[in-house]
């Protein structure tokens, strides 16, 4: 059952509104746009590792040489050292594992096209939805000098350094 109203307008004598058709492509619309997700969760993985990582490794580092030396100058040297190596590293180490997952499904996809399993466009789709490495890479660098920071910032402005 659907309900209509009728407006009388100067410019246009009688107007038919069908509520339930406007509600119904309203939805129509609605369900078309989707997001996909898994293209976000790969670079939300690498930098939630690279932040945990970025975080416990530098204020494990600090304290060891803090524990070790009592110059707070050479605490906060071997932190930026951390942040630095470990940013490297943590890039360098997701660009791999990442680009290892894109080299082995950029072979399924160009195996299927050499036995004619997919067409171009299921083809496209597949490459568009292939992890970036290098997005990965700079996500988790980022991510772990983000977290390698707040260790340093606590180091840095501390000013009475005695045991509590």
């Amino acid at each position: 059952m659907t309900t209509s109203n009728t407006i009388e307008n100067s410019e246009h004598p009688i107007i038919k509104h069908n509520n339930l058709d406007v509600e119904s492509q309203r939805t129509q619309e609605a369900t078309k746009v989707t997001f996909d997700y898994a293209k976000r969760a790969q670079w939300l993985r690498a930098a939630l590792l690279g932040a945990n990582d970025g975080l416990l490794s530098t204020a494990s580092i600090m304290m060891g040489v803090g524990a070790v030396s009592e110059d707070v100058k050479t605490m906060i040297l071997s932190g930026i050292a951390t942040l630095l190596g470990g940013a490297c590293s943590m890039a360098i180490g997701e660009f791999v594992s990442v680009y290892s997952q894109y080299d082995i499904e950029m072979s399924q996809i160009k195996r299927e096209m050499r036995n004619g399993l997919s067409n171009s466009d299921e083809i496209e789709e597949k490459k568009s939805d292939l992890p970036s490495p290098t997005k990965a890479a700079v996500a988790s660098a980022t991510a772990f000098a983000l977290g390698a920071v707040v260790p340093l910032l606590a180091a840095a402005f501390i000013r009475n350094y005695c045991w509590r």
